[in-house]
């Protein structure tokens, strides 16, 4: 059997608390801000109400993106994320390939999505320190989503490449896949967004595949009469795309075996990561919305998703907020477009989401929402890199998110870190990866 040793070449990290005025809650123009604000304990409250009027609203699909790309650098001597007082951050795991998604097994055990490599990682359940790993596959064209069929007693592993859904025969404890690729879903469009995320029903019955859109706002769709869009949607579903956009911006779902294959959730330009929420089994989506609106349009997301559920693209964005590319278009999807739960600053670039569902952490802890910020590549003052908790009550979103993994943005165009997956591990502690130098965080809390 193949193993590889990744070493630990960074310090433990303990860092001291967030200052008092960062437990406040910022809201309407206080909650739009940039990289140098953000520290442990900030907290922001964005709704589709308080959003500005488009500042580009010929909102162009063909002019070119503004890039403000960032410089990658390699760590500082000594540089760690800045996380929360009473957690230490160590490096789990380094000199990965684009380390993106991150998915723990019914055993324990840490699957990764090394889509730079074309691999999928499988660690040990009890890794820490110097962790070992083991190739599961390769050879895949930049897997991302991992998923466990059935969910808590797995016969297969499912993985969401860039062009289409496979699976592999695996036993609790396999660290090698049984057998080769099975294709389940073929062909899927491979232009633009390439993220195709996993997840599956708890009952084991449905398994869930984003595919994200073709284009930014889907200006070059050809004209369709009310008819023939009403005739469309009767079979791709609400507010669904045409065109190059067919059964693209969408979550789709299969049975097992890859049949009976149809759109779930239309209306999502790119739900990149996907979770579903212990004890009520819902199904949550990130959101990275759409560009040529301005500095602070479109807010990205976390979701709900409905089945049957439109969620704006390309028509409207965050309800019923009407995209000027698209401008009377379809009047009739107005009321119908849901507002995401938890909206985002715009062009943070969220790629995971993860629900804390264990007691190693303060109780206070338990049931939020941890999602990945990747980072803004399209506005002139960085926004994103950074991990963020979102607050739910009673196992509902608050529509408050607040900052716990930050510092990786050193000046307005330097990073050290992108951070990408995210997974909570057996024990509790809380594993990120960051796909920009390809490393692996570990978070613990401990009593200070």
């Amino acid at each position: 059997m193949r193993m590889l040793m990744v070493v630990m070449t960074m310090p433990l990290a303990l860092v001291s608390i967030a200052p008092l005025s960062a437990q406040e809650v910022l809201e309407g123009k206080a909650a739009f801000g940039t990289w140098e604000a953000d520290a442990p304990g900030v907290s922001r409250h964005i709704t589709s109400a308080g959003l500005p009027a488009p500042t580009l609203t010929e909102n162009d699909p063909e002019a070119p993106d503004f890039e403000n790309l960032a410089n990658v650098v390699a760590p500082p001597p000594g540089k760690m994320p800045d996380i929360p007082a009473g957690f230490k951050a160590e490096v789990f795991a380094s000199g990965l390939n684009q380390p993106r998604v991150i998915r723990t097994a019914p055993n324990g055990d840490i699957f990764v999505a090394e889509s730079g490599a074309g691999r999928i990682l499988v660690f040990p359940a009890d890794a820490a320190g110097t962790a070992k790993l083991e190739v599961f596959t390769e050879g895949l064209e930049k897997p991302f989503g991992i998923a466990f069929y059935p969910p808590a007693d797995p016969r297969y592993v499912y993985v969401g490449a860039a062009n289409q859904v496979v699976r592999f025969p695996y036993r609790r404890g396999d660290r090698k896949a049984r057998g080769p690729a099975e294709v389940i879903i073929p062909d899927i469009p491979t232009q633009r967004h390439w993220t195709r995320d996993l997840a599956a029903s708890p009952d084991g019955q449905r398994i869930f595949v984003s595919i994200g859109s073709a284009s930014n706002v889907a200006a070059a769709m050809p004209k369709k009469t009310k008819d023939k869009i009403k005739a469309f949607e009767k079979t791709h579903g609400l507010g669904a795309a045409w065109g190059d956009e067919e059964n693209r911006a969408v979550v789709r779902v299969f049975d097992p075996e890859g049949e009976n294959v149809r759109n779930f959730a239309t209306g999502l330009r790119n739900c990149s990561g996907m979770a579903v929420q212990p004890g009520t089994g819902t199904l949550w989506c990130t959101g990275n919305e759409r560009d040529h609106l301005g500095p602070d349009l479109v807010p990205d997301f976390l979701t709900t998703i409905q089945e049957g559920g439109f969620y704006g693209w390309p028509w409207y964005y965050s309800g019923g907020n009407e995209d000027p590319a698209h401008a009377g278009e379809r009047p009739d999807l107005k009321d119908q477009a849901k507002v995401p739960e938890v909206l985002i600053q715009a062009h943070s670039s969220t790629l995971q989401l993860v629900f804390y569902d264990k007691d190693a952490f303060p109780m206070e802890y338990r049931g939020d929402a941890f999602a990945t910020l990747h980072g803004s590549w399209n506005r002139e003052h960085r926004t994103g890199y950074k991990v963020i908790r979102a607050r739910m009550k009673d196992g509902k979103p608050t529509g408050v998110y607040k900052d716990f993994m930050t510092g990786f943005v050193l000046d307005e165009k330097t990073v050290w870190g992108r951070p990408a997956g995210i997974a909570v591990t057996r024990d509790g502690a809380l594993l990120v990866s960051e796909d920009a130098n390809g490393t692996i965080f570990r978070i613990t809390s401990f009593s200070p």
